[in-house]
């Protein structure tokens, strides 16, 4: 890649100055892992969890392909972000019309209020493992401190530690295949032969939208741009290209191994054993054979952060986008990014003080995110694909071929899915 030779030349400048070198890829790295996030979530691991004990290693290919198509399409939204210096909701509302752009950016806020109803709920189910705290009393702690972060931005002094921390929680998943028995030979099939068993498309579409989540399009194209790049040089948007392109693949390929880890993990302790779980609390034993005894609370603390960390990043999504649907920015200092924040927390809050069984309303609001993902990827398909938007970044051919088809693999599976319930 381009990034690699210009680096390794910056390196050989008689004018290079030190201070820069070696540290010149991490200002360009950050924006992937803080979307990563958002993907090793807690209604993550309820779909992967629920895969797993379900049906052991046969539904990892459903991994592999979501992690395929997240590749290509967190790197092309990327990229809108990068050349024309709007987030998808704010090119949708300036570059499509009304009666499409409108109904697409509110499904995409309803995707918001799905994504942050996991969110929440894992932090709540954490805090009911840790002090015993009742799931609507916890949920509401977890949004107060959420809204707190957010409103005073002190997430931004915090999110490199919540980034780290769920980091380190999910290479424990990774570590501990090494203590478990995994049959890799049926796990190297799962990875890659498609197989839909009987019954397991609500689990399918869940996993799919556990890992390609609408809302992290609309963020990612957002945060690309804290870096306040200069539009104008073409030299650095191509340098910006490059070295997202080695952000996202990384992060993305990290999202892959914790994801297929926690199949892995739940196969071999669940599946094998022929236990279904039916809560979140209960794959606390996953984690036993790391952590002994205290596999019960480092569970919760771990869940407790991907929950807040992630419900964070769900937040500014349901904000950027409602902002975008005025064709403004984010900026939590604007009415329309707050408005934004709180419908997509506060209704979410609303919905867990109603559903009783959260396990379930995990896999479900997972499940929601696929059926609204087609929308996103045709807009952002449109948007990426025109002329008028991308100047000459505009989408090649073969970029545009790709994207189709994941468009239409995605659509076909939501299609099986409408089947099934018939």
């Amino acid at each position: 890649m381009h990034f690699v030779k210009d680096f390794l030349n910056d390196l050989k400048r008689k004018d290079h100055k030190p201070q820069l070198g070696g540290l010149d890829i991490l200002k360009y790295i950050g924006p992937g892992l803080l979307v990563t996030v958002g993907f090793i979530d807690p209604g993550n691991w309820a779909s992967n969890i629920a895969a797993g004990s379900h049906y052991g290693y046969t539904l990892l290919w459903m991994i592999s392909l979501s992690t395929i198509m997240l590749i290509i399409l967190q790197h092309n939204v990327a990229h809108l972000g990068i050349a024309t210096g709007l987030c998808l909701a704010e090119a949708a509302n300036l570059y499509t019309p009304k009666w499409i752009s409108k109904p697409v950016l509110s499904t995409a806020v309803l995707a918001s209020i799905s994504t942050s109803l996991a969110e929440i709920l894992g932090g709540a189910i954490a805090l009911q493992m840790l002090f015993n705290i009742p799931i609507p009393i916890g949920a509401l702690l977890v949004v107060i401190f959420v809204f707190i972060m957010l409103l005073s931005n002190s997430y931004r002094k915090m999110e490199k530690w919540i980034i780290a921390f769920v980091s380190i929680i999910g290479l424990s998943f990774i570590y501990e295949l090494t203590l478990v028995h995994i049959n890799w030979a049926e796990a190297g099939i799962g990875w890659v032969k498609p197989v839909i068993p009987e019954g397991s498309m609500v689990i399918v579409m869940s996993v799919l939208g556990a890992v390609v989540m609408p809302h992290n399009l609309f963020l990612h194209s957002e945060i690309i741009q804290s870096r306040k790049w200069n539009l104008e040089n073409d030299k650095i948007i191509k340098k910006q290209l490059d070295y997202e392109l080695f952000d996202t693949l990384l992060s993305m390929i990290v999202g892959w191994a914790i994801n297929s880890a926690i199949i892995l993990l739940a196969a071999t302790v669940f599946f094998k054993s022929g236990i279904i779980v039916g809560e979140l609390q209960e794959a606390k034993s996953i984690l036993v054979p790391l952590l002994g005894n205290n596999a019960s609370s480092i569970f919760a603390i771990a869940l407790l952060f991907a929950g807040i960390s992630s419900t964070i990043t769900s937040g500014m999504a349901g904000g950027s986008i409602f902002a975008g649907i005025y064709g403004e920015p984010y900026d939590l200092k604007d009415i329309h990014s707050k408005i934004g924040v709180g419908i997509s927390l506060v209704v979410a809050l609303i919905i867990i003080c109603l559903i009783s069984n959260p396990f379930k309303g995990l896999i479900i609001s997972q499940m929601i995110l696929s059926i609204q993902l087609p929308f996103t990827i045709f807009l952002q398909l449109y948007l990426t694909s025109s002329q008028q938007v991308m100047g000459k970044y505009v989408n090649k051919k073969r970029t545009t071929f790709v994207l189709i088809l994941v468009g239409s693999i995605v659509t076909l599976l939501n299609i099986k899915l409408l089947i099934s319930f018939i």
